[in-house]
């Protein structure tokens, strides 16, 4: 009988390195902060950079003098024509294929059955075009500043989509269906959602902080910029962007889909749009937790978007800000990047001590006041920086905690339905996320003149995100669905065994199932150990019984100070449980 042909992921070479029933360090480091990093550094400085390389580098032949600043020299900008027009309407009629390709994303992941899981195969797809889109986006041509840029347009809104439209939904739909995935523990969910929304922010701290010392150094700056500067350093980027997707690629697990995969369920069919929608609509919580992240999202890509406008406009040709503003916005970067960075060390321990949504609740009013601060006083750098600076201290908790209380609703759902929904969650989530990005570059290049107007540029960096702030803190006392989470999981597993057990098939708690698999790695991997050695061995002529006593030995050695140093910490801990 010919043996069934293997697929391509079960291959030891795409084989996943994450064998533990627990998510440990390497598996938060490379899988969901240094992979999601280089995977989405680009997108981090499109949010801020993308807008204003078009109309200062490679539309700059078109631009006329527009006026006199305050130091008397010339303002520059694009005329009223056809490029501005394009600028508007290309993020705003780009974001119907962003959608779209999202919802398609969502449903192929959704149907998507390997032993790589269901959304990481996607991930390592992406890594490609992410890289090529990301390349393709700057190696476009200017225009000769006197006929209509016609070809320069037209590759830009191709560049554009198959980046927007096609990479990077398919990316980011599937990095952020890994974190409900994961794990069904928790505590551990959590830990990785800050770990993956830690390097979301440190994607956009790389792209307001560095990226702005980049471009005054080494590509000319705003009033002289380098095309070819430009090209060369994202054509590196999106080298950079292929090697760290691929790494995320290695290490991340899915245990929920190695666990439903396991159970002969309709979990394991393909469940319709139809019946997805019925899901999820049907459930308050993802009404609140969706409209929670499409106000905090939305109204955080404006003000991404309007920094560099609203330090050039209010501290460009002072001390802080130098000619263009620029050292403003770095400074402004640091204040606002430095306290969210800071609020990872305690942002997770309190959420699972008090529960994410007091935590959320309490940052959000923090947000508020550190909105009207800068609000009122706008020209004020001072108060501005500390304005933002609390503004981002008290939006931390949302950011670290938003994928982790998706994935509790996603719980929810199953417990209820019987029937996971993440392909078409985490297709609007990522649908929120990057259609956010055109959507407010077309409103904010409508309502700003591409930025020349300066109440709307401060409308964008500071009102905006504050009104949306305040709105997220009463949507998160309605948010309950933590209280549920204990009872959710109880009922998945008892539907999982009684499933498994009236197909006449053995039940193996998933956490002893991936034990055993654990070792079976582990074995597998102490006879490749013993084959080199032998080679080794025989090369050098070393007596091969001696060199594996000596190994054992060694190892013996370090499991014993592992295990004295964790009855330490034990009776560490339990000392200070009979001291209170």
């Amino acid at each position: 009988m010919e043996k069934a042909k293997k697929s391509l992921f079960e291959k030891p070479l795409l084989s996943t390195k994450i064998k533990s029933a627990n998510v440990k360090l390497r598996e938060m480091l490379f899988g969901y902060f240094l992979g999601p990093f280089g995977a989405l550094l680009a997108s981090g400085i499109f949010t801020s950079f993308l807008n204003r390389y078009w109309t200062d580098v490679l539309f700059a032949n078109y631009r006329v003098q527009t006026g006199i600043d305050s130091n008397g020299e010339p303002v520059m900008a694009l005329p009223d024509g056809p490029i501005k027009t394009f600028l508007t309407l290309l993020p705003l009629l780009s974001a119907i294929l962003i959608v779209a390709g999202n919802l398609v994303v969502g449903q192929l992941i959704e149907r998507t059955k390997s032993k790589a899981g269901k959304a990481r195969p996607w991930i390592l797809l992406s890594s490609v075009l992410l890289a090529v889109a990301c390349v393709g986006m700057f190696i476009i041509p200017m225009g000769d500043g006197e006929s209509a840029p016609v070809l320069t347009m037209a590759l830009t809104a191709v560049a554009y989509n198959l980046y927007y439209s096609i990479a990077y939904p398919m990316y980011n739909t599937a990095n952020s269906t890994l974190v409900p995935l994961s794990t069904r523990n928790g505590n551990q969910r959590g830990l990785l959602a800050s770990f993956s929304n830690f390097a979301g922010i440190a994607v956009m701290g790389a792209g307001g902080m560095v990226f702005p010392m980049i471009i005054a150094w080494f590509m000319g700056g705003w009033d002289d910029p380098s095309k070819t500067a430009w090209t060369v350093a994202f054509i590196a980027i999106g080298i950079a962007t292929f090697l760290f997707t691929v790494l995320q690629y290695y290490f991340t697990r899915e245990r929920v889909t190695d666990e439903t995969m396991s159970v002969p369920s309709e979990s394991k069919n393909k469940i319709s749009i139809g019946k997805q929608l019925k899901g999820v609509a049907t459930s308050k919580f993802w009404w609140f937790v969706i409209i929670f992240y499409l106000l905090f999202n939305t109204s955080g890509m404006f003000k991404n978007l309007s920094i560099t406008y609203f330090c050039t406009d209010r501290f460009a040709g002072t001390a802080i800000g130098g000619a263009d503003g620029s050292g403003a916005m770095a400074i402004i970067n640091i204040l606002g990047a430095v306290p969210m960075a800071a609020a990872m060390a305690f942002i997770w321990p309190l959420s699972a001590k008090f529960g994410k949504r007091i935590v959320v609740f309490a940052g959000c009013l923090v947000a508020v006041a550190g909105g009207l601060i800068a609000g009122f006083f706008p020209d004020n750098f001072y108060l501005v920086a500390v304005g933002v600076a609390l503004k981002s201290f008290g939006s931390a908790p949302a950011c670290y905690m938003i994928l982790a209380m998706i994935a509790d609703v996603l719980d929810h759902i199953e417990a209820k339905r019987g029937y996971r929904c993440d392909g078409l969650t985490m297709s609007i989530y990522s649908s929120l996320m990057a259609a956010a990005t055109p959507l407010a570059t077309g409103i904010f290049n409508a309502i700003s003149a591409g930025g020349t107007k300066t109440a709307a540029v401060t409308i964008s960096y500071i009102w905006i995100e504050t009104i949306a702030y305040a709105a997220c803190a009463v949507i998160m006392i309605f948010f309950g669905v933590e209280k549920f989470l204990k009872e959710d999981k109880e009922i998945i597993r008892a539907r999982q065994k009684a499933e498994t057990l009236a197909a006449g098939l053995e039940w193996i708690e998933p956490e002893e199932r991936l034990r055993r698999e654990q070792e079976e790695a582990d074995r597998i991997a102490d006879e490749a150990r013993k084959a080199e050695l032998k080679i080794k061995c025989g090369k050098k002529g070393l007596d091969f019984e001696r060199e594996e006593a000596e190994y054992q030995k060694a190892l013996a050695a370090k499991r014993a100070a592992a295990e004295e140093k964790r009855a330490a910490a034990e009776a560490k801990k339990n000392r200070r449980k009979d001291d209170k």
